[in-house]
């Protein structure tokens, strides 16, 4: 196989690939533009706010509020992790 024959399929495999992904993103692009349409055209509440607001997020971060407790809970984590981190070490040293 002669290396023009050879470079020649390469650009056209190349060239057939780009033109199927910028095909494909540009339909992909088409049908979502449609759908936000369709979507804004039929619900008509779509962006806008409930009256009564947004609601509060529900996930708790943490219970503790005063500051003492919260300096023991994270003094018990600190030894909770020193200890798991020795024991880690430990074990390191002992298999090498």
């Amino acid at each position: 196989m002669e290396k023009s024959t050879l470079m020649s399929e390469g650009l056209t495999l190349m060239v057939t690939g780009m033109g199927f992904v910028f095909v494909f993103l540009t339909v992909l692009v088409l049908v979502t533009t449609l759908m936000s349409w369709i979507i804004t055209r039929y619900e008509k509440s779509v962006g806008a706010l409930p009256a009564e607001g947004i609601p509060a997020p529900t996930a708790v971060l943490g219970r503790n509020q005063s500051g003492q407790s919260k300096q023991q809970s994270q003094s018990s984590q600190d030894s909770t992790l020193l200890t798991v981190l020795s024991s880690a070490v430990h074990k390191y040293r002992k298999n090498k």
